[in-house]
């Protein structure tokens, strides 16, 4: 392969649709010319899961020699506290059944050979859970999640399980259960933003972005309650999707597991979701674990896009320039904005947002572990053992079911305030005939780690006036969190980079159900913003 037909096949196979990597002939049997350039390692690591599958027909890589590469990209940036446990023995071995098969001419899955990582939250039946917490810290379930399981039956290769946020309680991946760093003697080993080190990577599923952004695999799963995938994917410059859970009781729910299934927080809004480097590795992810149809990137001309101004104010300075130049490209190329608020959303979210995500573990949490047969199965056994002071506090909330109340006034049907969010959400899509909302996923770019305390309060800038001893948590989801109380669908896609050289994201959310179409958009918009620069790891 000379170096003009190489750039032609990064060009070519990273606009490929996911719906043309799901058509069976495209990873049936084993494909590839004889005698073809083997990929160099930067090339491997380059590779989106879509180019990765394309190299495989290509016959331009190895399912061996891919895992290869990416584990001792793993290992080399171990320092960025990515990973909890890296599979290194099982990858391999999976690697070089898919090669076997592929060389035998087996009919091949939709997924045969792709590496990916998978949250420490979520229950792997060869791997443990750890959540990231001591109690936790030898258990192993004894069955897969059903998305991971669908995501295997594919032919998907984990190569380990990320690291989070203690008990994806937070939104900074700074986890005191990982005790003393052997060389730097830091009291915890945060994990690390890969565009800067001295930042977070957002939280809780901070591990896989981090793992997705820096080349240790092209995809991954993480979990979203209040924007645990959106945050860390915003900050590090990569895509996160959240699917619609529907009204928290199995109706409109896209992803097929359950509060035992993963750790759980809120069995009304917690759900499992894919993360990777371009929209269009989300919906073949999505598309294998729904078993539905994949898109194809939606042309963007005409295509009406709700801008409520509740979500765009506030925007730190940094940020707010990259956010504006992404909506002038889409503009640009055709998208027609409309210019309609949802009034009221910011206080109707806050009124329900900490009772739900604080009541329901009271039942969810002893509910999951005596499920899967943990070593603990109380909620005074899990606070017992939990480092970071964040998350200590949050149970302390938990144990003496603190919201209780609150949380049965919010919950009420047709008049609490869920059920008035999903009506503002419903009537707001119908009555503006917009197909989705367009906004920056977070107010700031990534901060800095508080290696003493796991958050802090923040100080920003907005409209050259600092912004003082602001709440690390509620700061970061503050456009996150609406869409999840309302269980409607969610995705970030990386739009840009702050002057400083930290990555922003753009979230489009949609009506429920409406996942696919948003999916669609969400690769037509990363056609026209592009794919931000790597980090230097």
């Amino acid at each position: 392969m000379t170096a003009t037909s190489r750039r032609d096949f990064f060009k070519t196979t990273g606009a490929v649709s996911a719906a043309t990597l799901m058509g069976g002939a495209t990873l049936s049997a084993c494909g590839g010319s004889s005698g073809a350039t083997p990929l160099t390692g930067q090339e491997q690591l380059d590779l989106t899961a879509t180019q990765a599958l394309a190299a495989y027909k290509a016959g331009t890589l190895t399912a061996t020699t891919y895992v290869t590469t990416l584990i001792a990209r793993a290992k080399a940036a171990s320092d960025l506290n990515a990973m909890i446990y890296i599979d290194e023995a099982g990858a391999m071995a999976a690697a070089k059944q898919v090669d076997a098969d592929r060389a035998a001419g087996k009919t091949m899955g939709a997924l045969a050979g792709l590496p990916m990582v998978v949250k420490d939250n979520i229950n792997t039946k060869g791997m443990k859970t750890t959540g990231g917490t001591s109690s936790l810290r030898n258990f192993q379930p004894k069955t897969n999640a059903p998305s991971v399981q669908k995501l295997l039956d594919a032919g998907a290769i984990i190569l380990g399980k990320s690291n989070l946020h203690e008990w994806a309680f937070g939104i900074t991946s700074t986890n005191f259960t990982l005790g003393i760093d052997p060389i730097t003697k830091e009291a915890t080993r945060p994990a690390k933003n890969p565009y800067d080190t001295s930042r977070i990577p957002g939280g809780s599923s901070g591990g896989t972005a981090i793992a997705v952004a820096a080349r240790f695999a092209p995809a991954g799963l993480g979990t979203d309650t209040g924007g645990s995938t959106r945050v860390p994917s915003s900050f590090c410059g990569i895509a996160g999707f959240r699917p619609s859970v529907g009204d928290g009781a199995g109706k409109g729910r896209r992803y097929p597991d359950t509060a035992t299934d993963a750790l759980p927080i809120s069995t009304t809004r917690d759900t499992v979701g894919p993360m990777g480097r371009t929209v269009a590795d989300i919906a073949l992810l999505d598309a294998v674990i729904t078993g539905g149809a994949a898109p194809t990137a939606k042309a963007l001309k005409g295509l009406k896009v709700g801008i409520p101004a509740a979500f765009w104010a506030g925007l730190d300075d940094g940020v707010k320039p990259v956010a504006i130049a992404a909506k002038q490209k889409l503009a640009d190329a055709g998208v027609v904005f409309v210019d309609a608020d949802l009034t009221g959303i910011m206080a109707l979210n806050d009124s329900m947002s900490f009772p739900i995500a604080l009541h329901e573990p009271v039942a969810a949490i002893p509910a999951y572990l005596t499920a899967n047969g943990a070593p603990v199965t109380t909620v005074a056994q899990v606070q017992a053992g939990l480092a970071s002071p964040d998350v200590v506090g949050a149970f302390g909330a938990i144990a003496v079911d603190y919201y209780g109340a609150a949380y049965a006034t919010a919950m009420v049907p047709t008049t609490g305030a869920r059920a008035q969010l999903q009506k503002l959400y419903k009537d707001y899509f119908a009555a503006q005939g917009v197909e989705c909302v367009l906004f920056p996923t977070t107010l700031l770019a990534a901060p800095k780690i508080d290696a003493a305390n796991g958050s802090k309060n923040l100080s920003y800038t907005v409209g050259g006036v600092e912004q003082k001893d602001k709440d690390t948590f509620v700061t970061c989801i503050r456009n996150t969190d609406p869409c999840t109380n309302a269980g409607i669908p969610s995705l970030s896609i990386p739009a840009g980079l702050t002057a400083g050289g930290l990555p922003v994201g753009m979230q489009i959310d949609g009506p429920l159900g409406s996942d696919t179409n948003l999916l669609a958009i969400g690769m037509g918009i990363e056609l026209i913003l592009g794919s931000v620069k790597a980090p230097a790891v």
